[in-house]
């Protein structure tokens, strides 16, 4: 994993980690790697991959079962969905928006070219 220095470290873990929750990697209700492990793998303090865990654990996202190790909840998938989305709701669509409206964008236009690029990612993904 490639780490910016814009963004703490544990935070863009988190975000590592949601995006493995996202993708299937971790399923709702799974084992994850245990601290140390992790930490070895991000090639990171195991501190860092506390705090990351801790956060996680607050919203709801991973449990820690004791002397068993942390486990994705049951519901993990849907509430980093629901987070994510009204992440992209709060921060990238105004950007979006604007931009449409500066550029002279028609929203049917912008539905056009969404179909267009669903278009090609089945393509593709029919080519792997």
């Amino acid at each position: 994993m490639q780490f910016n220095t814009r963004l703490p470290i544990y935070i863009q873990i988190a975000g590592y980690i949601h995006d493995l929750i996202l993708n299937g990697t971790w399923a709702d209700g799974e084992r994850i790697p245990s601290v140390r492990d992790l930490a070895v793998e991000l090639e990171v303090n195991p501190n860092t991959v506390i705090r990351t865990y801790a956060i996680l654990q607050d919203e709801g996202t991973l449990d820690n079962q004791r002397g068993i190790g942390y486990f994705t909840s049951p519901h993990a998938r849907e509430l980093v969905l629901q987070k994510k989305r009204e992440q992209f709701i709060k921060s990238e669509l105004p950007s979006l928006f604007t931009s449409l409206d500066v550029l002279d964008i028609p929203f049917k236009e912008l539905e056009t070219y969404y179909e267009t690029f669903k278009k090609e990612q089945s393509n593709h993904e029919i080519k792997k």
